[in-house]
């Protein structure tokens, strides 16, 4: 089982998002990505959802738009204690040189510290987390 720290850079490839910094949150259920946009639109008759990941002022932005025919909503209820309606969509991260599929709230996190969180979903069986270690996956893959 690999050891992961509190925080991280790892790549997400449906997203095509590559050497992003993430927060390991063992106190989240789900994992949380912030999104630029997050918009449905109607394309052929479908609603569609319509998303671009991060934002000009994080690291691995890059500004394209993503369409999921395949997506659920549902309440989520944040670490604020507010509860809101959020999307989800089926993607994945690689964490030492291993792809992991999970699925990730969509939310805009402008202004919080860290633009994603990998949750409990993620981390549960697969992973120990070391709060007093940084970068555990992102070094593993650069020295492999």
């Amino acid at each position: 089982m690999h050891i992961l720290g509190r925080k991280d850079i790892v790549t997400f490839p449906e997203f095509e998002l590559i050497n992003v910094p993430v927060k390991i949150d063992s106190g989240a259920y789900s994992s949380s990505m912030h999104c630029h946009n997050i918009n449905l639109v109607e394309i052929d008759g479908k609603q569609v959802l319509e998303v671009v990941f991060l934002d000009p002022t994080i690291e691995g932005y890059t500004g394209k738009k993503f369409q999921f025919e395949t997506y659920k909503r549902k309440k989520v209820k944040s670490s604020n204690g507010m509860s809101e309606e959020r999307f989800f969509v089926l993607g994945s991260v690689r964490l030492f040189n291993e792809t992991v599929e999970t699925l990730f709230s969509l939310t805009e996190r402008t202004g919080l510290r860290n633009p994603i969180l990998l949750g409990r979903r993620l981390l549960n069986k697969r992973f120990l987390i070391d709060s007093s270690k940084t970068n555990c996956s992102f070094k593993a893959e650069s020295n492999g």
